[in-house]
């Protein structure tokens, strides 16, 4: 990592931890969404809290990013990893807005095995954020959550394949299929949350 004589603004690895800690809690949240229907209200309108933590978060960064004259690492990537941080939030909030709004019952069981891939992304994105500050055993978290994107994606695929079998009423398709994408978003979200703290790395080497 280059040397510098200028102090830079370590506030940062306590804000992206924070926003990955509230992933952590979201997706949980969400796991328990998808399986008790009788909750479902007020499930949702505890992730909308937790969207909210998230965009708190996520200000707090733009915030620090204008008021801080040198920064631990690039501008852009600064942003772009709050952003996609707080991408990750919304697609997860909006997939059990989605669902109540919509009124679906009982779910796909692949919904359930998406959402256990969105905890193990939250969780290890959680575990990474820290170790940001001195950029040590990174490479194993982001080709863990690429390999969780594909996993997420081959899932998808077959959701979508049984969603078109005819085994489900053409508005209930509909309706499952937009949820489904919102969670497939939340999965590519996750892995570009990733591919920066990845670029992160290879420029501080």
């Amino acid at each position: 990592m280059p040397f510098s004589l200028t102090p830079k603004d370590n506030a940062f690895y306590g804000l992206f931890t924070a926003s990955a800690q509230n992933l952590v809690e979201a997706t949980t949240v969400l796991g328990e969404f998808i399986h008790d229907n009788r909750r479902r209200t007020e499930l949702a309108d505890r992730l909308r809290e937790l969207e909210h933590v998230g965009d708190q978060s996520t200000h707090a960064v733009f915030r620090q990013l204008n008021s801080s004259f040198v920064t631990p690492f690039d501008r852009e990537d600064i942003y772009s990893l709050a952003s996609h941080l707080d991408d990750v939030m919304d697609f997860v909030e909006a997939a059990a807005d989605l669902v109540v709004l919509t009124r679906l019952g009982t779910l796909p069981p692949e919904m359930s095995q998406q959402t256990a891939l969105l905890q193990r992304a939250a969780e290890t994105t959680a575990e990474a954020m820290p170790r940001l500050r001195t950029m040590r055993d990174l490479p194993d978290y982001w080709i863990e959550v690429n390999r969780i994107e594909n996993e997420a994606d081959k899932l998808y695929r077959r959701l979508l394949s049984r969603l078109y079998s005819g085994e489900f009423e053409a508005l209930e398709v509909l309706r499952l299929k937009e949820v489904a994408d919102q969670l497939e978003e939340a999965a590519d979200a996750f892995e570009k949350v990733a591919n920066v703290v990845e670029s992160i790395a290879v420029k501080e080497s």
